[in-house]
């Protein structure tokens, strides 16, 4: 029975903007995501024969996206067979670090290995686009603007890795709450100064130091911290256990701190754990895109010397 065994990452923004609601009920958005190495680990295994699909996993996660992105790309490629999949959840649920949308797209980039298919990569941010908004993201990884709902995905150049903390206290808020509090009108047009903050932010050389860029926003903090003033003391504490930069990514209720070397993240890391034993505190590196796609590639075994992207069996039909 062929089987592969791959870490699913996690990420953060670090941007985030809800421009205005959309005509089809989804919010138009400019966001900056970052992949890290905090990540899942996903075994999974094929076998011909009659289509079924289980998933094994540490955590009983409802409507988990593995089984639909494995269902979404057997119908698209029309194989058939047994699939197992056992997965040992370590990113925080409902945290904003994609962890759901990353075992998506874990499923997505494996899966042809297994079947011994070549999927092109239009079809597989197509399919990945249908699960989940952060789902492309993850199929190309480390450093990209996300516009539209944040499926329409364009890499920006690699800045270097930075030791982060993540902070999650547990606390839950809901996405959707936090899209309504918002109250973000249907707008024909958004103001150009907010359009051309964002570019500047996006297009800033972040290769000296990428802590201490100011202009970063995460405008469901405003929202959020309102509700839950908690998570709103914890970027504080960030900031003064000497993070250069703290935010909360995606909607919640994960925080993340930037900081200026190992050993200032690590105090920071044991002062959490020391003062907050319920809290989960995991130190992690940003990861670049040529790493990501590095990991990639050796989870997969492709063959010697092919650089493409995804790493397909050059071989395969």
């Amino acid at each position: 029975m062929p089987r592969v065994r791959v870490r699913s990452l996690a990420k953060i923004n670090l941007d985030l903007r809800v421009l205005r609601k959309r005509s089809d009920g989804f919010h138009e958005l400019r966001t900056i995501f970052q992949t890290i190495s905090l990540a899942d680990t996903i075994e999974m295994d094929y076998q011909r024969g009659r289509t079924r699909i289980e998933l094994n996993s540490n955590l009983n996660i409802p409507g988990n996206l593995i089984v639909s992105a494995a269902d979404s790309l057997m119908k698209a490629v029309r194989a058939t067979g047994y699939l197992r999949f056992d997965l040992l959840k370590r990113i925080p649920l409902g945290g904003g670090l994609g962890g759901g949308s990353s075992n998506a797209a874990a499923v997505l980039l494996a899966l042809p290995k297994l079947l011994g298919k070549l999927v092109p990569f239009e079809k597989l941010l197509e399919l990945g686009a249908e699960l989940g908004s952060d789902v492309p993201f993850f199929l190309t990884g480390g450093t990209a603007v996300g516009i539209g709902r944040g499926t329409e995905v364009y890499p920006l150049p690699d800045a270097p890795r930075c030791p982060g903390l993540l902070v999650t206290s547990g606390i839950h808020s809901s996405t959707a709450a936090a899209y309504q509090a918002l109250n973000r009108e249907e707008l024909d047009e958004v103001p150009s100064s907010i359009l051309n903050n964002f570019q500047q932010v996006a297009g800033a050389d972040r290769s000296v130091d990428p802590g201490r860029s100011s202009a970063w926003i995460n405008d469901f903090e405003t929202v959020v911290f309102r509700e839950h003033p908690q998570l709103k003391s914890i970027k504080g504490k960030l900031l003064k256990l000497g993070a250069r930069r703290a935010m909360m990514t995606g909607s919640g209720s994960t925080l993340f701190g930037l900081f200026p070397g190992r050993e200032s993240r690590d105090r920071a890391a044991e002062r959490f754990r020391k003062e907050f034993s319920s809290y989960q505190v995991h130190p992690f590196a940003m990861v670049t895109r040529s790493r990501y796609q590095s990991l990639w590639r050796r989870q997969l075994e492709v063959s010697p010397g092919n650089r493409t992207w995804p790493p397909q069996d050059r071989y395969a039909k």
